[in-house]
């Protein structure tokens, strides 16, 4: 039988998809080392133990699909018919036996990129909405879920950091997240430089470049990101005193993201 390929023949678009699919596959292999008992662990995110993690990820991947089915069909399809509904969803997952749990996060995985394989050229550009209320093109859709499937294998708690994240990945999460910054006013006095890139010696600033004396976070990407996401400040320094009067070289907490 002859392999079927994404229908896509946008060299970018293939790229993206390739990232989201060995994101997963991360993701799989962190989960496959993690013992069925192991799944009541902790995470890294509060009041998430191991199961809330892949519950979401796992619903995640059956939410994105529907987006891609609206692109394909034209037919209006939410990713979740309402926030109380998808926290509901994530709550019941958790709840799951191991194999469940775990038959979730393969078979929704499947599902999401074979819709993606078979959508169409000319359907990537069809707009959808997303759970936060943004129209956006279909092919919004794979970076959406190469950030989930990334991130949350570190919040797994299983060994994994920023570090394994590719370059092309963290260089997007955080001008994701400091764009965000910005569109709500939240990064006033706040400036980072990422240092020593992609291990070219290349810098990378975000931020507020008007400040007079801002609060500049310095380190390298993966430090950085991990920092802008809330979940550590190993490696990265912080020298003057513009966010939120924080104290002269004290890392202060990043600003809300999501």
């Amino acid at each position: 039988m002859v392999a079927r390929h994404d229908q896509t023949t946008d060299p970018g678009l293939q790229e993206n998809l390739l990232q989201a699919r060995r994101g997963t596959a991360f993701f799989a292999r962190k989960l496959n080392e993690l013992t069925d008992a192991e799944l009541d662990g902790d995470t890294l995110l509060p009041d998430w133990n191991r199961r809330h993690v892949l519950s979401h990820v796992g619903y995640n991947a059956r939410a994105i699909a529907r987006l891609v089915e609206w692109a394909a069909t034209g037919v209006e399809t939410p990713m979740y018919p309402s926030p109380e509904a998808r926290n509901h969803e994530i709550n019941f997952g958790a709840t799951l036996s191991p194999i469940a749990l775990r038959n979730l996060f393969d078979h929704s995985a499947v599902h999401l990129s074979v819709e993606w394989r078979d959508l169409p050229d000319a359907n990537w550009a069809n707009e959808v909405r997303t759970a936060q209320g943004r129209t956006v093109p279909a092919s919004e859709t794979v970076w959406m879920r190469t950030r989930e499937v990334w991130v949350h294998a570190i919040d797994l708690d299983n060994g994994a950091t920023f570090n394994d994240i590719p370059t092309t990945v963290l260089e997007r999460l955080l001008k994701d997240i400091t764009s965000a910054w910005k569109t709500r006013g939240t990064n006033t006095g706040l400036f980072i430089k990422t240092t020593n890139t992609a291990g070219n010696g290349t810098e990378l600033t975000f931020g507020d470049t008007t400040a007079t004396d801002p609060t500049i976070i310095t380190g390298p990407l993966p430090a950085v990101v991990e920092w802008a996401t809330g979940r550590g400040t190993t490696g990265v320094t912080a020298t003057g005193q513009g966010l939120g009067g924080a104290s002269r070289n004290e890392v202060p907490p990043p600003p809300k993201w999501i």
